[in-house]
């Protein structure tokens, strides 16, 4: 949770400010011009700077198996760390300069587990899904790509070789094949299984927090082009350690760990090997050796980046013995238990369908909860655009640490509320969320119903734009 004041410093008013440096140079000036463009639109970011509440509950960041909050993954760590005493901090090269067998054990050990014939470590997700796009499409491939992939993927493929590169909307697999069918019609080398299509997806996706429909578009790969030329590359960055036996993936709960060309494996996530309580985060690109070998040699990040620390390597290391120890299994389950019981909770709360109805607040993951086998952990409150922050205030003024998405992040007009679920949430903060929600649907229908006759903003927000001012909200 945070104060009124804070939320104020946190989201300031969005007044231009490059023209009133009339005495900066125009090397700031320009700077603070483009800022002005975010600052319009609603996107500003700042990094938010305080500790929350100790009574606050976090419904924000992702430690959804709770391994953070317990210290249990902390403990792996110190064990391991113990086993090697007489470790180094940093190698203080490249990998192909100087590579290290405890890291070469890590990624046979990973690449074992995840069922793949080998495994390549990088520093983040972020330099993986760039090293991919960057290194492994051929001149005269194709790059198709869900339309909400994360945006280390556009920035990988901003450098990519692939000329062509061609949306499809989201998780619509009737929109994949005809993306499919016109790259058929129209690239001669595809057509005649001499170039590739590269499919880019994530298995859960960050902000909406829906689950691609794999096995349908691997048929459909099949069916629209001859075997080998449709390969798919997978972010599992939101899967690892939820989904599947031992927390693989989505990729071996579906058993396709044969159908798919690239997966990327992410550990600072459900896994809690970064932040406070460990060291960073790192990534493993699960592939082929042939995969592996083109990384090595047209990654750039891979050629020109130090090699993986030891730390680092250790903390991957202790998430894997944790994954086979059987600790994993009960913490999904009590995760799916908890999202089950808040999404009943609030579609059972009488003002909840009169609000949706009014275009007031929507839980799109809540649709239909019941008949899904598997509910992610991430999930996202609607409202009108312009009810967004108001939403927001309200539930950090209520100690709920939630977090405001905005553009750039989701597209423009589809901004949201994010909630993330974790397995050590109990039952009374889930429904004390749900009350909260709900109560301020029951104001903003209030306000509206009021016409022009009320104050058109509702209180948390009132208390936060009274802090701007510098006084106390009435």
């Amino acid at each position: 949770m945070a104060s009124a004041a804070t939320l104020a410093s946190w989201y300031p008013d969005g007044t231009a400010k490059a023209k009133q440096l009339t005495n900066a140079n125009i090397f700031e000036r320009n700077l603070e011009a483009a800022l002005d463009l975010r600052r319009a639109e609603g996107g500003f970011f700042k990094i938010q700077k305080g500790l929350p509440a100790p009574d606050s509950v976090d419904f924000s960041t992702l430690d959804v198996l709770s391994l953070t909050s317990s210290g249990t993954m902390r403990r792996a760590y110190l064990e391991e760390l113990a086993r090697h005493p007489e470790f180094k901090l940093n190698d203080g090269s490249s990998r192909l300069m100087s590579d290290s067998e405890y890291t070469d054990a890590a990624e046979r050990e990973i690449a074992e587990f995840h069922g793949a014939e080998t495994a390549l470590m990088l520093k983040s997700g972020w330099d993986a899904n760039g090293a991919i796009m960057t290194a492994i499409p051929r001149p005269g491939d194709a790059i198709v790509y869900d339309e909400l992939i994360h945006a280390s993927v556009h920035e990988g493929m901003n450098l990519s070789l692939a000329a062509t590169k061609v949306a499809f909307k989201h998780n619509d697999v009737d929109s994949f094949r005809e993306v499919l069918l016109n790259i058929r019609e129209t690239q001669q080398l595809i057509r005649e299984g001499k170039r590739c299509v590269l499919v880019s997806v994530e298995s859960v996706y960050s902000m909406d927090g829906d689950v691609v429909p794999l096995k349908e578009m691997v048929v459909i790969g099949k069916e629209v082009f001859p075997e080998g030329v449709v390969q798919f590359i997978i972010d599992e960055a939101h899967s690892t350690g939820v989904i599947g036996e031992g927390g693989k993936g989505l990729v071996n709960e579906l058993g396709l760990e044969k159908e798919i060309a690239v997966r990327m494996h992410t550990y600072g996530k459900a896994l809690a090997t970064s932040g406070g309580e460990l060291t960073t985060s790192t990534a493993a690109v699960l592939c082929s050796s042939t995969v592996r070998q083109m990384l090595v040699n047209y990654g750039r990040v891979i050629i020109y980046s130090n090699a993986p620390q030891f730390s680092i390597v250790a903390a991957i290391r202790a998430a894997y013995t944790f994954m086979k120890s059987g600790q994993i299994e009960p913490l999904q389950a009590q995760l799916q238990s908890r999202i089950r019981y808040f999404y009943k909770a609030i579609t059972s709360r009488p003002i909840y369908d009169e609000a949706n109805d009014a275009g007031i607040l929507s839980i799109p993951n809540a649709e239909n909860w019941e008949a899904e086998t598997l509910l992610t952990h991430i999930s996202y409150v609607l409202t009108r655009q312009r009810y967004t922050l108001y939403l927001y205030f309200h539930l950090q003024l209520a100690k709920f640490i939630v977090l405001p998405i905005n553009y750039p992040v989701v597209p423009k007009g589809k901004s949201r509320v994010r909630i993330v679920f974790h397995a050590r949430h109990t039952n009374a903060q889930l429904d004390a969320l749900a009350d909260s929600i709900c109560t301020w649907a029951e104001e903003m229908l209030a306000i509206e119903a009021a016409g022009k006759k009320a104050n058109k903003v509702p209180t948390a927000a009132r208390q936060v734009y009274a802090a701007r001012q510098g006084v106390a909200a009435a």
